[in-house]
């Protein structure tokens, strides 16, 4: 078993929730945003979650969402954390939290260093950051792309609050990722999928495999 923790994100098969756990992984991902292949509603999330017992963090990955959008994630009882993934400020993330009462992650969109030391605002607020390459002006989504940034952003630095790596991360690179950045956490998504939102049994495990020894 890895000390790191692990999410394998964007699930959406009991199949692929079902690899996640036996491989290892301490976190799985629902994204629930209808741009994303990954996307689904709530009540698939409350299926999808059953088959992970309970010591396994269930996470609702949403984007600049409502109130009545996270009221009915968190009425299905299914979830243990949400992960803001858009545009949220300090003050809306410290909203969320106090209003719903479960942990709050918030995803940081990062190109320059620039971007790593704004984080330092959500510290207090989110109790989870989350460093991800930033998209292209434009895109449809906000991560999920495969896309990663400099790694070296992060080497050394005492981040604020706890912390985890995400984008561009696969089998072939995670091991570097985390000797680069020390991360305590690494988030995959697209790195596990054999097509966009679609999640492969064999390489979600492989990918846990890899990071046992770390």
């Amino acid at each position: 078993m890895s000390r790191l923790a692990i999410k394998i994100c964007g699930l959406s098969t009991p199949e692929t929730v079902g690899a996640a756990v036996s491989a290892g992984a301490s976190h799985v991902g629902f994204v629930h945003f209808a741009k994303s292949p990954r996307h689904v509603e709530a009540e698939q999330i409350r299926g999808l979650a059953a088959h992970a017992p309970a010591h396994i963090e269930k996470v609702a990955v949403v984007v600049d969402p409502t109130d009545e959008m996270l009221g009915e994630l968190v009425g299905t009882g299914a979830i243990t954390a949400l992960q803001l993934h858009g545009k949220e400020s300090p003050q809306r993330v410290a909203a969320i939290r106090q209003r719903f009462g479960l942990p709050v992650w918030k995803a940081i969109a990062v190109k320059t260093r620039a971007d790593i030391d704004g984080a330092s605002a959500y510290a207090g607020a989110a109790d989870r950051l989350l460093f991800d390459a930033k998209t292209p002006d434009g895109a449809a989504l906000p991560g999920g792309m495969g896309l990663r940034f400099d790694w070296t952003l992060l080497r050394g630095l005492a981040v604020p609050a706890p912390w985890g790596l995400s984008g561009g991360l696969g089998i072939d690179n995670v091991l570097e990722a985390i000797r680069i950045t020390g991360a305590p956490l690494i988030d995959i998504s697209s790195g596990v999928e054999s097509a966009p939102g679609i999640k492969s049994v064999d390489k979600i495990m492989a990918f846990c495999k890899a990071v046992q020894p770390c």
